[in-house]
């Protein structure tokens, strides 16, 4: 788990450019809290958890992240809307100007790395302006021992200045705040915004081009743990759709909650070091591991405090997108080290707002190639300006914006690895059932729980026999009975006692569906093709 013993050790950012800075490297996540409380408008819970507001952007911001385009990138990365040439010449301008910007300030500097696989470690500096983005730093990355930092060599370098703004004219950016990776340098460069998820991103998104081209490991948007078996389970969602919440499981030892790769091997590896879990609502009861983790040592970020200093987490009004991260030792049950192997059950998590979806069922390997490039899930009202109904939202390979190269490279890796390792694919509703958004109500935690345990314990498969629906509309084939489930829970067309308004709203998402395939049939298999919704 690293050491929080104080480092001695004073290293100097002058090869960095950055000049007259005064360092503090390696500091304990205790001392980084004092400081962000005293200076940085940090505050702290009843608990002594630390509390800070992340300022204009409390998300990612899609459009502000670049990749520079040179010799290495030019020809594999897909570029595009989602990733964004960049020029080399001024990546080196902006970065220029923003190690001024940070020279005769008061630096944080952290060297950690990420991959719990030795094969595939990857040595990391974070230079932050902000004491609490290093914290973010510290709980999110993993921490090298103080043996392993006296000859630390690092091969990316995370410079993040939430406080330098670009100018958009000189600079080459969309507008004041960017996120950009240089393959070349091995750099990636923040600024413009406070939003700390842009630091574990950036290395995620380096990951992704760099571990399949150069090391044949697929990198994996994904939460995973492994069963007393040592059985590995594999969970992609999008955000909102319970990956984190299904994954720290009591009788599972939890490896990770967001970023993995999966090895030629068959091991299945996190890249992390901690957790950056939602906790819009958070409820202490359906999700006790979360709750218990915010303790001392732990960030929340945009929520409001009670008079007493409590947390109220059902308050948006800074942003629906209040989070909390941790060290993955605030988890009681964990995979150590953060490896797991025989990956035999991959869930594919939704949040189905039109409530059409089953709340699970089984994919062939067509299908599941088809909801990966796929990445649905769907929007509803409230979440953002102007949404008034289920909007539905496709990110392909559950990880769009993190994902340099073109979704179906993923996809055929993923395909390759189900093949070998005889792998069952699962996609799993965790969103309405009973009817759409504003007429039905969410699936019950326990009883997506119930589904996912009977799914990997075999007794799904037992208790259904081969006895699979398939679906009229989707195709996908649907266990007419599962342990602890309600059978009436497991029919979304009976759930609603409205047959005509379920076909129609059924039809509706397998048109959102088509038409978000059209940019990838070129690249799909007939397999692949035939996938898809029927109707």
């Amino acid at each position: 788990m690293g050491s929080n013993t104080l480092v001695t050790k004073s290293i100097s950012l002058e090869y960095l450019g950055v000049k007259n800075a005064r360092v503090h490297y390696q500091l304990p996540p205790e001392k980084l809290q004092e400081l962000s409380v005293a200076g940085y408008n940090g505050k702290e819970t009843a608990n002594g958890t630390l509390v800070v507001n992340t300022g204009e952007f409390t998300g990612r911001s899609p459009m502000d992240r670049f990749i520079v385009k040179d010799d290495i990138t030019s020809d594999p990365i897909w570029w595009g809307d989602i990733n964004i040439p960049f020029s080399p010449e001024k990546f080196d301008a902006l970065q220029e100007k923003v190690v001024a910007y940070l020279g005769e300030k008061d630096v944080f500097v952290r060297d950690a790395y990420a991959c719990a696989h030795d094969n595939y470690k990857l040595n990391i500096r974070v230079v932050n302006e902000y004491p609490w983005s290093n914290m973010f730093a510290y709980n999110m990355f993993l921490r090298p021992d103080a043996a392993a930092l006296e000859n630390f060599d690092p091969e990316w370098t995370v410079i993040n200045a939430p406080g330098f703004m670009a100018d958009p004219a000189v600079d080459g950016t969309r507008q004041h705040n960017f996120a950009i990776l240089n393959f070349t340098k091995k750099v990636a460069l923040i600024g413009g915004t406070g939003y700390t998820g842009e630091i574990k991103k950036g290395i995620f998104s380096a990951l992704n081009f760099i571990l399949p081209v150069f090391k044949n490991t697929l990198p994996m948007h994904c939460s995973a743990n492994v069963g007393k078996d040592g059985k590995t389970a594999i969970f992609f969602g999008l955000s909102g759709t319970g990956k984190t919440t299904l994954s720290t499981d009591p009788d599972r030892a939890l490896i990770g909650d967001d970023e993995h790769g999966w090895t030629s091997e068959n091991d299945v590896f996190n890249f992390e070091g901690g957790c950056y879990a939602k906790v819009i609502n958070l409820d202490p009861k359906g999700e006790p591991e979360i709750y218990n983790a915010i303790k001392p040592g732990a960030i929340l970020e945009n929520v409001k405090l009670n008079d007493d200093k409590t947390v109220d987490f059902a308050d948006t009004s800074i942003t629906q997108n209040t989070r909390v991260s941790y060290p993955i030792h605030h988890i009681d049950n964990i995979k150590q080290p953060s490896i797991g192997s025989n990956p035999k059950n991959i869930f594919f998590l939704t949040a189905d707002a039109f409530g059409v979806l089953p709340p699970i069922s089984k994919l062939t390997p067509g299908q599941a190639a088809y909801h990966f490039i796929s990445g649905y899930t769907a929007k509803v009202a409230g979440t953002e300006a102007g949404i008034t109904e289920p909007v539905p939202s496709f990110s392909a390979c559950f990880g769009a914006p993190f994902m340099p190269l073109h979704p179906t490279k993923y996809a055929e890796m993923l395909s390759k690895k189900m093949q070998e390792s005889g792998v069952t694919v699962w996609l799993v509703n965790t969103g309405w059932t009973g009817g759409p958004y504003g007429v039905g109500h969410r699936m019950k935690l326990k009883y997506t729980r119930a589904m996912i345990t009977a799914a990997m314990d075999g007794s799904l498969e037992d208790a259904n026999k081969d006895n699979y629906h398939i679906h009229s509309v989707f195709g996908v084939a649907q266990p007419r009975t599962c342990p602890n489930v309600p059978t009436e829970v497991l029919s979304p067309r009976k759930s609603w006692n409205n047959d005509k308004g379920y076909y129609e709203t059924a039809a509706k998402l397998t048109q959102a569906f088509r038409a978000n395939f059209k940019k990838f049939e070129e690249y799909a298999s007939e397999q692949i093709m035939n996938g898809g919704p029927l109707k």
